[in-house]
C-alpha cells in the first residue's frame, strides 16, 4: 500500500529485497559457523563447561538470586521513574516560567550525565551523608542512578508524545470549558500513552540492562555479578556469559511482548465503531452519550 512516505515495491525492488535477505542470512550463518568453530577449537564446547547449567545448584545458588536482584532494582526504578518522568515532562510544558524553567534544567542536567556516574555519586552520598547500611547501599545507589537518568529521558518522551497530538484536541477541550489540567489528564495523556508506549518500553528495557552497571562498579549482586562468581567456581567464563545473555534476552522479550499486547488492547479499546446515534436515541437514552465515548461512536 502506497502512502506519502512509502511506495509499494515493484517487481525489481521485490527481487532485490529477496536477494539482500538471502545474502544477509548466508553471511549471518557463516559468522555463526565461524564462532562455533572458534569455540570448538578453544575447548569452549566441552560438556564439562556446560554441565553446571543442567543442575539446580548453579541456578539456585548464583543465577536466580542474581536475576531476582536485577528485577528488584529494575522494578523499583521503573515504579519511581515513570511518574517522576511524567511529572517533569508535563512541567516542561507549563505556562508558568517558574515551573517550566526549573523542570527543564533538571531534565537536561540529569539526562546529560552518564547513568554509571550517577550511581557512583549516589553510592558516595549514601556512604557519607546517610545511615544506610553497607548491605543496602548498592541497591539504593543503583536505583537512584537509574531513576535520575531514566526519569529525565522519560520526561522528554512524555513531552514529545503530548506535543505530537493534533492541536485540535486541546482547542476542542478548551471550547467545552475544560481547564488546562483537566485537558491534560482527561484528553491529552490518555491519547498520548498509546503513542508513547513503544518508546517507554524501550526505555524500560534499558533500565533492566543498566542494572548490570551496579554490579560492575559498586558491588551490587545482580545477574552479571552472580555470573562472575559462578564462572570463578566452575571455570566456564564463555558459557556463563552466553547463558546470562540468553536470560537477559528472555526477560526483555517478555517485557516487550507484554507491552505489545497492552498496546494492541489500548488501541482496540479506543477504536471507534463508526456508528452514528440518532437524535431520538440520544433523547431516549442519555447514557448512550457516555457509551459513545467508550466505543468511539458519535452523536
Amino acid at each position: 500500500m502506497s502512502s506519502v512516505l512509502y511506495d509499494t515495491p515493484g517487481p525489481r525492488a521485490k527481487r532485490r529485497n529477496v536477494v539482500f535477505s538471502v545474502v544477509f542470512v548466508l553471511v549471518l550463518a557463516l559468522a555463526a559457523w565461524w564462532v562455533w568453530q572458534k569455540m570448538g577449537d578453544k575447548g569452549q564446547l566441552k560438556w564439562d563447561l556446560w554441565e553446571p547449567f543442567t543442575t539446580s545448584e548453579a541456578w539456585t545458588t548464583y543465577l536466580l538470586p542474581g536475576l531476582g536482584n536485577t528485577l528488584k532494582a529494575a522494578a523499583l526504578a521503573m515504579v519511581i521513574a515513570l511518574p517522576l518522568g511524567a511529572f517533569f515532562g508535563i512541567a516542561r510544558m507549563s505556562d508558568h516560567r517558574w515551573v517550566r524553567v526549573p523542570a527543564g534544567a533538571v531534565v537536561e542536567f540529569f539526562r546529560a550525565i552518564p547513568v554509571l556516574l550517577l550511581m557512583l555519586f549516589a553510592n558516595e552520598f549514601y556512604a557519607r551523608s546517610t545511615n544506610v547500611t553497607s548491605d543496602d547501599r548498592p541497591l539504593y545507589a543503583v536505583v537512584t542512578g537509574l531513576v535520575l537518568y531514566n526519569a529525565s529521558v522519560l520526561a522528554e518522551i512524555v513531552r514529545a508524545g503530548i506535543l505530537a497530538l493534533p492541536k485540535g484536541q486541546t482547542e476542542a477541550a478548551h471550547a467545552i470549558g475544560l481547564r488546562k489540567g483537566q485537558t491534560m489528564t482527561s484528553i491529552l495523556l490518555p491519547q498520548a500513552v498509546t503513542a508513547m508506549l513503544p518508546a517507554i518500553v524501550s526505555q524500560l528495557v534499558v533500565i533492566v540492562k543498566d542494572t548490570a552497571l551496579g554490579g560492575v562498579m559498586i558491588g551490587y549482586s545482580e545477574l552479571l555479578s552472580a555470573r562472575q562468581t559462578l564462572a570463578a567456581n566452575y571455570a566456564n567464563v564463555i558459557p556463563s556469559f552466553i547463558v546470562v545473555a540468553i536470560v537477559f534476552v528472555v526477560v526483555n522479550f517478555a517485557l516487550t511482548s507484554f507491552a505489545s499486547w497492552l498496546e494492541r488492547r489500548l488501541r482496540r479499546s479506543k477504536r471507534g465503531t463508526g456508528a452514528v446515534l440518532a437524535p431520538d436515541t440520544v433523547e431516549d437514552n442519555p447514557a448512550a452519550i457516555n457509551g459513545s465515548y467508550g466505543t468511539g461512536t458519535y452523536a
